[in-house]
């Protein structure tokens, strides 16, 4: 099971990392130039944050997955994940427009990997909370 928590960690501290591109690839400077101020601040500002405790939710699974596995406060923190990330799945499903992906290759490769990783994550902290 410390493996599975191994890659999820991994796996979200390059998500995190991968924040760091979406200025430039979404063509913010463009695309948010009709918003005002306070809302695209939000936008540069609140993509900070959930990058940081994208990064944050790696380092945890990554550096201590024996805690999380086996002490009591650790299966409540994996029962606190599973959750957020099962409605994170279900937003992947039900919350974006299938018009974003369908017809287009890469878009519908990431839509399935990311769809396939949120329930990953899910299942594991899940199970973890359960056993």
């Amino acid at each position: 099971m410390e493996i599975h928590f191994k890659v999820i960690g991994t796996s979200l501290i390059l998500l995190a990392l991968i924040h760091i591109i979406f200025p430039y690839y979404f063509n913010w400077k463009e695309e948010l130039a009709s918003l005002s101020l306070i809302n695209r601040q939000m936008m540069k500002i609140h993509t900070v944050f959930i990058a940081i405790t994208v990064a944050m939710m790696g380092v945890l699974c990554f550096f201590m997955s024996d805690e999380l596995i086996n002490t009591s406060l650790g299966n409540f923190i994996c029962l606190g994940l599973g959750i957020f990330w099962t409605i994170r799945f279900f937003i992947q499903l039900f919350g974006y427009s299938n018009k974003l992906w369908i017809g287009k290759k890469f878009e519908t490769t990431v839509h399935i990997l990311f769809s396939l990783f949120w329930l990953y994550m899910s299942c594991i902290f899940l199970y973890s909370y359960i056993i």
